[in-house]
Formats: C-alpha cells, sequence, structure tokens
C-alpha cells in the first residue's frame, strides 16, 4: 500500500467512534460483509463453536440462500423441513425451525435455496425489515450468543439482520481490494441505525485471511488497526488449508482439526469477542 493510498484511508471509511460493548448477554452479531469471498461464513461457523465450546449457548442463524453455514455445521440444506425462509415468509415459529447440531450448546436455524426469492417476496411484506426482528425476539431468551450469517450483498435479507442485530462484526481479508466494500458497508449500517436501529453498531472487526510471508497484508492490518482502533481483534486468522478443508465435512475447524492455526486463532478469537471468559 503506498502514502498516496494509506493518506486516503480516513477518507474512504469515515467512522464515528461508538462506546466499547458493555458485553451483556444475550448478544445478537450480525456477520456482514458486502465482498464475497472474505470469509464470512467461515467466521461465523467457527465463531459460533468456540464460543459454545466456552459454554454460551449459541445459535447460528443462516439467513445466506447459499445455505453454506448450514452444511458446514453438518446439515444438508435440502434435507431440513422448514428454514428461515419459512420463518420470516410463512410465519413458522422460529422455535420449529431450529436444529440442534450434534456439538453441545450449538443450534442452527437452517436456510435452504428457498430463501433466495425471499428478497422479491419481502418486498410487498408488511413491516418487512423487522420480520428476523420479531422471530428473533421469540426465541433469544434461550441463547447466550445469536450469530446472524449474511448474505454478501445489501437487500431486504441483510437489512433484517441489521435490524435485529446490536452488533455487526466485520471479517476483513487482509488484501487491500478486500477494502473495497468497506465504506459502502458503513454507510448502510448508518443508514440502518438512523431509520431502523438505534442500537446497531460495528463492534468488532476481525482479520482474516491472513498471509505473514506478504509485506501488503501487514501494511493493510496496520491500516485497519490504525483507523478502527480497539474493535480490530489483536488475533488474526491465517491462510490455512484446513479451514478451507472442514466445511466439506460438515465439521467447524476446532473438530475437525483440534490443533491446526486455524482452531488455535478462532478459540483465541473467540476469547476476545465473549471478555476474556
Amino acid at each position: 500500500m503506498n502514502q498516496q493510498e494509506s493518506g486516503k484511508f480516513d477518507d474512504l471509511f469515515p467512522f464515528e467512534p461508538h462506546p466499547a460493548s458493555t458485553n451483556e448477554l444475550p448478544r445478537i452479531l450480525a456477520i456482514a460483509n458486502q465482498k464475497g469471498g472474505v470469509g464470512k461464513t467461515t467466521t461465523t461457523v467457527n465463531l459460533a463453536a468456540c464460543i459454545a465450546e466456552l459454554g454460551y449457548r449459541v445459535l447460528v442463524v443462516d439467513f445466506d440462500p447459499q445455505a453454506n453455514a448450514t452444511s458446514a455445521l453438518g446439515i444438508d440444506p435440502r434435507s431440513v423441513e422448514k428454514s428461515m425462509y419459512d420463518v420470516i415468509l410463512n410465519d413458522v415459529n422460529m422455535r420449529d425451525c431450529i436444529i440442534k447440531s450434534q456439538w453441545e450448546f450449538l443450534s442452527v436455524a437452517p436456510s435452504n435455496l428457498d430463501l433466495a426469492g425471499a428478497e422479491i417476496e419481502l418486498v410487498s411484506a408488511f413491516n418487512r425489515e423487522r420480520l428476523l426482528d420479531g422471530a428473533i425476539s421469540s426465541i433469544i431468551s434461550e441463547y447466550d450468543f445469536v450469530l446472524i450469517d449474511c448474505p454478501p450483498s445489501i437487500g431486504l435479507l441483510t437489512v433484517n439482520a441489521l435490524t435485529a442485530a446490536s452488533e455487526v462484526l466485520v471479517p476483513i481479508q487482509c488484501e487491500y481490494l478486500a477494502l473495497e466494500g468497506l465504506g459502502q458497508l458503513l454507510s448502510n449500517v448508518e443508514r440502518v441505525k438512523t431509520h431502523l436501529n438505534k442500537e446497531l453498531h460495528i463492534s468488532t472487526i476481525a482479520l482474516v485471511m491472513f498471509d505473514a510471508r506478504t509485506k501488503l497484508a501487514g501494511q493493510v492490518v496496520e491500516e485497519i488497526r490504525s483507523h478502527f482502533g480497539e474493535r480490530v481483534c489483536q488475533q488474526t486468522v491465517p491462510r490455512s488449508v484446513r479451514l478451507s478443508e472442514a466445511p466439506s465435512y460438515g465439521q467447524p475447524i476446532i473438530y475437525y482439526d483440534s490443533s491446526s492455526r486455524g482452531a488455535i486463532a478462532y478459540r483465541s478469537l473467540a476469547k476476545e469477542i465473549t471478555g476474556g471468559a
């Protein structure tokens, strides 16, 4: 990253400070980034598993029509009887949708391809931005953490997720091009905060896909830490073949390869996010 690019950073991402999270439970986090391929679902699934390992009751809400979080937690999206599509558009009780995973304290509200049509169907729905908020409110007393895996776009699904959440966790790939969509995401978070959810704030930035061999990765990390301060987690998540393999086996990394670099990193990240438990 050259000096000119670095100097433009503050102009690209105007950012209002927000008080640190109080860590009061329950916490609802939307895992969001408009850019695809930045480790959003990987972060959702593995953080959820690591937080559950600490003894917290965790619910993953798969709100992405690709249903990658569902399959990464060992559930076949084609086999689910009720999905998040049914919850927000067919008035199905969210409790009837939730599936307990094979790991203690970790549950999933699954997605499937039906959710792809929800963007269009939601346009004419009453109270369309608050449907997920209402669904989560009905079960929130049963969980300590709810992690919502958002689609890689800003449509009505993501707006629903941001309206339901109190916090946004942004995974950022440690490459300069990965910063491209961040300014727009911050702007959209502010719009939702102004019009729909005054409690919403970006509480956490997770640096993922870090390659220590490249100078650029270190420069990007330095710039992000300089601009966003304490919201940036100290733990970075390295690029890892094992992390890439784990979803195809339907397992979070801590169960697929407990001693791998990815497992160690996500365990450390979970401790930061939960307040050092």
